[in-house]
């Protein structure tokens, strides 16, 4: 297994391309970096999304805005996902969900859509399911004739452990600190082919390093520790603050990767504020880490 991983980190990004998994070998896993952004509206770096294929299962981790284009674009399902993971309920992580939602269901959707997140979860999918109650009742009563169970979804509010164990897939949920949220989470997937751990949003944490240490690949948040300044907005003075209470810098991203030694650090949801790809390395470098480090893009695939 540890030759696969490897095998399996030593590549690079191949956008488009889709895992082959040997006929006679365990499920491929290859993961999709559907969206790198964050709520600046970047037509590069579209809403956070993260995808994990294992064999003909699709995991989903958090629906940014346009998770769907984003999802036909990199060849995946349009009837929806295996399961899909919320880290936090912040609007740039959840804002495609709806479309999540109706979308796989126009699209041919059957069952239920399985979806894992923090508590506050079902009463969103509640509120999100009323806000379109008329679109519904035309779609099933009119003459599309939509299935009725197809645009349902089975909501698991979670706590901090194991979240999914099925088909040698395991997704165990661990709680991380950012800033004033109540419950945020990062994702830790274990595969028959290799682990790969997501941090979700979260400013520096030993949390994160327990759950993660000696996994193969890390994806990670990450923004630029001396670009932080205040800013001329109403609030703005508060930036540095937010930025320390609910973010990762470059350097103390490096010092954890160094901690967690994974094989190979993917940068995602990368506050840039006009700051280079060699500046987060760079500061990766000074934190510590030696490792392989890949600034993450949009339908990459790792």
């Amino acid at each position: 297994m540890l030759a696969l991983s490897a095998a399996i980190c030593a590549i690079e990004p191949q956008p488009g391309a889709r895992a082959q998994a040997p006929s006679d070998g365990p499920p491929s896993s290859s993961i999709v970096l559907l969206g790198t952004g964050t709520p600046v509206p970047d037509p590069d770096a579209w809403g956070p999304a993260t995808a994990i294929e294992v064999g003909s299962d699709v995991f989903l981790v958090d629906a940014g805005a346009g998770i769907t284009r984003r999802m036909r674009a990199a060849g995946l399902p349009d009837k929806g996902v295996t399961a899909f993971f919320v880290t936090h309920l912040h609007s740039d992580h959840t804002l495609g969900y709806p479309d999540l939602i109706l979308t796989s269901w126009v699209m041919g959707r059957r069952t239920p859509l399985q979806v894992y997140g923090p508590h506050g979860l079902r009463r969103m999918t509640n509120h999100l399911l009323a806000a379109w109650q008329e679109d519904i009742d035309v779609r099933i009563n009119g003459l599309e004739r939509e299935v009725k169970t197809g645009y349902a979804v089975d909501v698991h509010e979670i706590r901090s452990g194991v979240a999914y164990d099925r088909s040698g897939v395991r997704v165990t949920a661990f709680s991380v600190p950012h800033g004033s949220w109540k419950e945020a989470y990062g994702y830790r997937f274990d595969t028959p082919g290799r682990s790969i751990v997501i941090s979700g949003d979260t400013r520096a944490s030993d949390t994160l390093v327990r759950a993660a240490r000696g996994c193969d690949v890390l994806i990670h948040e990450v923004y630029i520790e001396k670009r932080v300044k205040p800013e001329d907005r109403p609030g703005g003075e508060f930036w540095p603050q937010y930025m320390r209470e609910f973010h990762t810098s470059e350097i103390e991203l490096g010092a954890l990767a160094a901690r967690i030694q994974p094989r190979l650090l993917i940068l995602s949801h990368v506050i840039r504020m006009g700051g280079a790809d060699q500046e987060l390395i760079d500061g990766i470098r000074q934190g510590g880490f030696t490792g392989r480090v890949m600034v993450g893009k949009d339908l990459e695939r790792y």
